[in-house]
């Protein structure tokens, strides 16, 4: 069997950027800061809109905020804010893009409180994937008692869009939870992977 003729999950068979992105990336665990960070942003940025036009938008995103480094991004000033406004490759809508800011010195502090970004996200699941077994799609839930506790300390904490279907967002897509449906082949294959 070909990766082309391999069962996925359902949304991601319908555009080669979703299957690229559900084939390599979506549920493998992660705990590299920088990285959970960039996932953060875009969570944020994806709300109200569909996961794949921020999916496009990826590289745009990369390049007009720094490959989210979050040290340069806590010092953005109300004309960087103004620059970003006018740039047709990113979600121009200025309380996201001013969330970014605050939501870049918060995660500088969880950082130095926890030792890493990653500590204080993988708490929310007692450090390691939650593995579930959906049947299908319409079991997977938009959020859980885990990404409501993530969003009430992300909120506490400072953090701007983060609510509960975009914390459960973003442990789907960084690992924290294995939401791959039983008869996709990602499923078993996310089961004993390496967190990385």
């Amino acid at each position: 069997m070909t990766l082309q003729e391999k069962p996925r999950c359902v949304w991601a068979d319908n555009d080669a950027l979703y299957r690229q992105y559900h084939d390599t990336e979506w549920g493998v665990p992660l705990r590299n800061d920088q990285r959970l960070f960039e996932f953060l942003i875009l969570e944020g940025a994806q709300a109200g809109l569909n996961w794949i036009t921020i999916l496009r938008k990826r590289e745009n995103y990369r390049a007009a905020f720094d490959n989210f480094d979050a040290v340069r991004i806590a010092a953005y000033d109300t004309d960087k804010i103004a620059a970003l406004m006018l740039n047709a490759g990113i979600v121009r809508n200025r309380l996201k893009l001013q969330s970014t800011v605050v939501n870049a010195q918060q995660y500088l502090r969880v950082q130095h409180e926890f030792g890493s970004f990653a500590n204080f996200l993988w708490q929310f699941v007692g450090g390691k994937p939650v593995q579930n077994n959906w049947c299908s799609p319409a079991e997977v839930p938009a959020s859980t008692p885990q990404s409501d506790a993530m969003s009430r300390e992300l909120k506490r904490r400072g953090f701007k869009f983060v609510g509960t279907t975009i914390c459960y967002a973003l442990m789907q897509a960084t690992g924290m939870v294995n939401d791959h449906t039983q008869d996709c082949f990602r499923h078993a294959e996310l089961k004993c992977f390496p967190v990385v």
